[in-house]
């Protein structure tokens, strides 16, 4: 049994976090630390855990836990770590994108592993600090990577997908009022989402020649959660070839599917997985990728990081069911 605390407990991922590790039989939660929220009961902000802890938020650290999750906003990890020091044994897990990029992957002493598990397991096992990819970066390398893994992605990639609500995090803002998000539909940060950098970042870990460019058509759904990415390049094989290398390239994965049937958002949401869904049309290879933004792209994918870490069952705390109707 391993001590793990969280830095930023009141956000949606990190109330999904909280609902994982609760289940989850190799770890005991020690300290959720929120100042806005410190001494309040952690089910009085996420409802949900009513009746499954009495743990209340902390404005206090233990520096002696195992791991630590950090699910601040973007750009405060960085500066939580350059205040805070943590055991020389302690592991930790960011949920930002302050240590994605190569650029930014260390900090003093620390270096931190990008945490794609498809990708990188071996490298994961043996990492002391995480960077959690993001959950439009996830959804979508793991639509590209088998093709530059062969070598494959030689021509402009065409990308369109759309994220829920909870995408946007708990802050309000004019595009999360539900007066707003309720029955529309709306693109934002076209070609320049801050996630292209992971993904050119991973394509050219496996590609080192690729220089063609990444179209991304970021976009707002009207429901809570999931992303739906659809992406299309010219291939020049067949669908059966397709299948066959994307098949071989994650015969491994324990989260990630190739689904021989049209995938949609309800097969994936309140799970771990990614489901993908090959369709050739001419000379071009339509990709789709469906995964839980909040899942698979962000806590879920930060506990199958700490289970690769600590040896345990990669799955373990993970065996999630999709709410199908």
């Amino acid at each position: 049994m391993i001590e793990v605390g969280i830095i930023g407990g009141a956000g949606y991922t990190a109330g999904e976090l909280i609902r994982l590790l609760l289940n989850h039989t190799k770890v005991n939660i020690n300290f959720v630390y929120s100042t806005s929220n410190a001494g309040n009961k952690i089910s009085h902000i996420h409802q949900d855990l009513v009746g499954s802890t009495d743990l209340s938020f902390t404005n206090t650290v233990n520096h002696d836990v195992a791991v630590v999750f950090l699910c601040l906003g973007h750009g405060n990890s960085k500066a939580f770590l350059e205040k805070h020091t943590f055991s020389t044994n302690t592991k930790i897990i960011d949920l930002s994108n302050d240590f994605r990029l190569k650029n930014d992957q260390n900090l003093g002493e620390a270096s931190f592993v990008y945490g794609l598990p498809e990708l990188q397991k071996e490298a994961i096992k043996k990492a002391k600090h995480i960077a959690n990819p993001g959950c439009f970066a996830t959804a979508i390398q793991l639509a590209l990577l088998p093709l530059a893994h062969h070598g494959l992605l030689k021509h402009d990639v065409h990308i369109n997908a759309v994220t829920g609500a909870t995408g946007a995090g708990t802050s309000l803002s004019k595009t999360t009022h539900f007066a707003w998000r309720d029955n529309n539909f709306s693109y934002y940060k076209p070609f320049t989402h801050q996630h292209l950098g992971e993904i050119h970042q991973t394509i050219q870990q496996l590609q080192n020649d690729f220089t063609a460019e990444v179209n991304f058509m970021p976009n707002r759904g009207n429901f809570s959660r999931g992303i739906f990415a659809t992406a299309y390049t010219k291939f020049e094989g067949t669908l059966e070839e397709a299948e066959i290398l994307y098949a071989s390239f994650y015969k491994d994965a324990v989260f990630t599917f190739l689904s021989t049937n049209e995938v949609h958002l309800k097969q994936v949401v309140n799970t771990n997985k990614c489901l993908i869904h090959l369709h050739k049309h001419e000379n071009k290879l339509l990709i789709t990728s469906s995964i839980d933004n909040l899942l698979k792209g962000a806590s879920g994918q930060a506990v199958q990081n700490m289970n690769l870490m600590f040896d345990f069952e990669e799955t373990e705390g993970l065996q999630l069911k999709a709410n199908f109707f």
